[in-house]
C-alpha cells in the first residue's frame, strides 16, 4: 500500500476533529438521574411522604427496562464520579456528583441491580442510603456484611479496608497543602477499590504499588465489573489531579502511579484504559497522564490508549520515545530535563495528530510535501520508467474535475490496495464536484458493501460512509454477512448498519425469517422492531411459537407493537413456559389485561411451582382488575389455612402476601370476604402486613407495576 511520501489523497483542509466526549446512553443517564433524585427525596422527606413511593417506583421501572436485555446492571463508585458500562460520569455534574459522594461516604465501591428488582427493594435501599454516614458515624460499608445482602435483587458492595494507611506517610506529609491531602485520598481510594474484600476481619494489606498492581491484574478472575469501573474512575481522577498539581506537587502520588503502571500487566492496562470511555475520553486521559505522570508511565499509558483507539504508533517512534524516557530517568543533570520536556512534547503532538484526518501533521507533512515537489534526476539510459501511481492519478483527476477511464481504473486500484478510506475522505472534501460524484458511483455499490462486510475485521469506518450512499441496495449483502457472522460484536455492528437504512428493508428482512439458525431469526425480528415497520400482512404470531425461547421472546416484543393483535400476543406470552417470556408478558399485562385472560393470570398467581418473582408480577396484574377471577385468586393467595382452634389465618409473610393484601385493600375493600382477610392482617403483629392491609403499601405496589415494555 502507499508509503508515507504519497500518503493522502487530499486536496482540501483536513476533516475537523470530533468534538466533545461520548455521553451515556439516554437510558443509562435517565436511570442515574432518577436514582439520584429518589435518594435525595428519601434524605429530605420522612417515611410515608407521598413523594417517596413514586420516586422508588420510577427507579425500579428504569432498572427493569435496562435489565430486559442484560442479567445485571453494575455501577462503580469513585470519590466524585460514577463509572457505568465503560463511561465515567462528569465529576462536575452536580446531581451525579452528589450521588457518587453519598455512596462513597457509605464506603461502598459498587452497586449491582439484577432482574426482578422491585419498588419495595429500591425503597428499602434508598432508605438505608439516605442516612447521612458522616452525621451518624455508621457507614453501611463498615457495618455487618449481611446487612448489604438483605435485598435479593440489589447488592451493595463494600470497600471494607477502612484501616488502610499510606506506608510512606512522611512523603505524603511533605506534599503541598490541599494537593497532598487530595493525592493521599485518591491513592487510598484506588487501593480500597483494588483490594476490596467482604471479610473485614482480615488484616489490612499494604498500599504498595506492587500489591495494588497484583490485585488489579487478578481482578478479572475474581472480581466484578462494577469494581473495575470504580478503579477506572480513580485512575481518571488521579491523572487529572497530577495534571493540575504540576511538577512540584503530588510527588509521592506520581511515584506511586509510576510503580503501579510499571508493574501492571500490559493487557490489564489496556482493559482499564478501554473501559475508561470513548475515543475522546481516552485521548484526554492520555494527555492528562502526559502532563503529570512519570515518563515510563506516560509511555505505557499512551501505548495502551493507542491500541484501544485503533491508532498506530510505529516501532521507530516507540524506540525514540523509549530513548527519551531512559535519558529523562537516568541521564545527566543537563540531559534529564531536556529529555523529559522532549518526550512530553512529542506525545502531545502525537495525541493532537490522532484527531486529524491527515496522519502526517505539522512539519513532517511539510517535509513530505517538499520531497514530493523536488526536481527529479535525469534518468540514465538504463534506468527503468515506472507508470504513475494510482493515488496520483486520482488526485490529478479530482483537481482537474475529470473522471476519465484511467482515473476510474486508478480508483479501483486504490480500493483494491486498501486505500478506500483515504479515497472516501478525498471525495467527501469535494461535495457536488462531477469527478467526485462519478467516483462515488464507482465505489458505492452493493458488491463493495459485500466485500467490506465479509472482511475480518469489518471496517465500520468505511461502511459508515458507503452504506448511506448505496441505500436499500446495501441490505442484501449486509443481511448475508449478518447470517454468516460468528461473533456477537460483528452482528451488532452489522445490525446497526441495517437500522440506518430505515423501514424500506422490511420486505427483505421478512423473506429471510425462516432461517434454521435460531440466532439469525432472533436478530432479524429485532431488526424489524428497530426499523419500526413491517410489510402489509406480516404477523409475528408464528414466531411466538418457535422452539427456541429466545426467538419467542423477541417475536413477542415485536408482536406487542401491533395494537390489533395485542390480546393474542398477550395470551401467547402468558401460555409460554419460559420464565423470561412469561416475565415480559406479565409486565405488559400490568398496563391492561383483558378479562378473558384474568383466569390465566390467576392460575399463575396461585401456582406454587412458579418462581416468586413471576407470581408477584401476576398478583400485581390481578390487583388492577375487577374481574371475579382476580378476586378469587387474591383470596386464595391470602388464605393460610386454619389454626388449632379452627380460625382462619394468613400464610407466612412474603412479597406475594404483601402485594395481595395491598391489591385487596385497593380494589376489594367493600367485599365481605376481602374485609375479613384485611381484618386479620390489620390485627397482625407485623408492621408491614398491617401497612399493606390498611392501604399504606398500595402506592408502592402500584408504582412497581407500571412497567412500559412496548417495543
Amino acid at each position: 500500500m502507499f508509503q508515507h511520501a504519497r500518503r493522502p489523497l487530499r486536496v482540501t483542509s483536513p476533516v475537523p476533529p470530533p468534538s466533545g466526549r461520548k455521553a451515556l446512553s439516554r437510558e443509562l443517564a435517565d436511570f442515574l438521574l432518577d436514582l439520584s433524585i429518589a435518594l435525595h427525596k428519601h434524605a429530605m422527606y420522612p417515611d410515608g411522604h407521598p413523594s417517596l413511593a413514586p420516586a422508588a417506583g420510577a427507579v425500579a421501572q428504569r432498572a427493569e427496562l435496562l435489565l430486559s436485555d442484560r442479567p445485571t446492571l453494575a455501577l462503580g463508585v469513585a470519590r466524585h464520579q460514577l463509572v457505568i458500562e465503560g463511561i465515567a460520569t462528569d465529576p462536575k455534574h452536580p446531581v451525579l456528583r452528589e450521588l457518587a459522594d453519598r455512596l462513597h461516604r457509605h464506603h461502598l465501591g459498587a452497586v449491582t441491580f439484577s432482574r426482578g428488582v422491585t419498588a419495595d427493594e429500591v425503597r428499602d435501599v434508598l432508605r438505608a442510603l439516605a442516612v447521612e454516614a458522616d452525621r451518624t458515624g455508621e457507614p453501611l460499608g463498615l457495618g455487618p456484611p449481611d446487612a448489604l445482602r438483605h435485598w435479593p435483587h440489589v447488592r451493595l458492595h463494600t470497600l471494607s479496608y477502612d484501616r488502610l494507611e499510606l506506608v510512606d506517610e512522611p512523603a505524603a506529609a511533605g506534599e503541598a497543602g490541599s494537593a497532598g491531602v487530595r493525592a493521599a485520598q485518591l491513592w487510598v481510594g484506588l487501593a480500597r477499590a483494588a483490594l476490596a474484600t467482604e471479610h473485614p476481619d482480615q488484616a489490612p494489606p499494604s498500599t504498595e504499588p506492587a500489591v495494588i498492581a497484583k490485585a488489579i491484574d487478578e481482578r478479572p478472575a475474581q472480581g466484578t465489573a462494577a469494581y473495575d469501573q470504580a478503579i477506572v474512575g480513580y485512575l481518571l481522577q488521579i491523572a487529572a489531579e497530577l495534571k493540575a498539581a504540576g511538577n512540584s506537587e503530588a510527588v509521592a502520588l506520581r511515584s506511586r502511579m509510576s510503580g503501579l503502571v510499571r508493574r501492571m500487566k500490559p493487557e490489564t492496562l489496556r482493559r482499564l484504559v478501554e473501559m475508561g470511555g470513548d475515543f475522546a475520553q481516552r485521548q484526554r486521559f492520555a494527555a492528562d497522564a502526559t502532563d503529570g505522570m512519570s515518563l515510563d508511565a506516560v509511555l505505557a499509558i499512551v501505548q495502551a490508549a493507542a491500541e484501544t483507539s485503533q491508532q498506530t504508533i510505529s516501532h521507530s517512534l516507540v524506540r525514540l520515545l523509549s530513548k527519551f524516557a531512559a535519558h529523562g530517568a537516568a541521564g545527566s543533570a543537563e540531559v534529564r530535563p531536556r529529555a523529559d520536556a522532549a518526550l512530553r512534547e512529542q506525545v502531545h503532538l502525537l495525541l493532537d495528530g490522532w484527531s486529524l484526518a491527515d496522519p502526517n501533521p505539522g512539519a513532517y507533512g511539510a517535509a513530505l510535501q517538499k520531497i514530493a515537489r523536488a526536481a527529479p534526476r535525469v534518468p540514465g539510459a538504463t534506468q527503468a520508467v515506472h507508470p504513475p501511481e494510482p493515488d496520483r492519478l486520482v488526485a490529478m483527476g479530482l483537481e482537474l474535475d475529470v473522471a476519465s477511464p484511467p482515473v476510474l481504473e486508478a480508483a479501483d486500484r486504490v480500493v483494491a490496495e486498501g486505500g478506500a478510506l483515504r479515497l472516501i475522505e478525498a471525495l467527501d472534501a469535494l461535495p457536488g464536484q462531477a469527478a467526485a460524484t462519478a467516483l462515488w458511483r464507482r465505489i458505492a455499490t452493493p458488491e463493495f458493501v459485500r466485500a467490506l462486510a465479509a472482511a475480518e475485521p469489518v471496517d465500520y469506518k468505511i461502511l459508515d460512509r458507503v452504506v448511506p450512499r448505496v441505500g436499500v441496495r446495501a441490505a442484501d449483502p449486509l443481511l448475508d454477512a449478518l447470517a454468516a457472522a460468528s461473533t456477537r460484536g460483528v452482528r451488532r455492528g452489522l445490525l446497526a448498519q441495517l437500522v440506518t437504512l430505515g423501514p424500506g428493508i422490511g420486505p427483505l428482512v421478512v423473506k429471510r425469517l425462516d432461517d434454521e439458525r435460531w440466532y439469525v431469526t432472533r436478530n432479524l425480528l429485532g431488526l424489524l422492531e428497530e426499523v419500526g415497520a413491517t410489510p402489509p400482512g406480516f404477523s409475528a404470531a408464528r414466531f411466538a411459537a418457535h422452539p427456541d425461547a429466545r426467538v419467542r421472546w423477541q417475536a413477542l416484543k415485536l408482536w406487542f407493537g401491533f395494537p390489533a393483535e395485542r390480546d393474542a400476543a398477550l395470551s401467547a406470552g402468558l401460555h409460554d413456559a419460559d420464565p423470561r417470556v412469561l416475565r415480559l408478558a406479565l409486565a405488559v399485562a400490568q398496563q391492561l389485561c383483558p378479562d378473558p385472560l384474568i383466569p390465566l393470570v390467576a392460575a399463575l398467581a396461585t401456582d406454587r411451582a412458579l418462581g416468586s418473582e413471576l407470581r408477584l408480577l401476576a398478583i400485581r396484574v390481578l390487583g388492577g382488575s375487577d374481574a371475579p377471577a382476580a378476586r378469587a385468586a387474591l383470596l386464595q393467595v391470602s388464605a393460610g389455612g386454619r389454626t388449632l382452634l379452627g380460625r382462619e389465618k394468613l400464610p407466612p409473610k412474603s412479597p406475594e402476601l404483601l402485594a395481595t393484601l395491598a391489591a385487596l385493600a385497593a380494589g376489594w375493600g367493600k367485599d365481605a370476604a376481602a374485609r375479613r382477610v384485611l381484618a386479620r392482617a390489620a390485627a397482625s403483629r407485623d408492621a408491614e402486613i398491617r401497612a399493606a392491609a390498611t392501604g399504606a403499601g398500595a402506592a408502592g405496589a402500584a408504582g412497581a407495576g407500571g412497567l412500559d415494555t412496548r417495543p
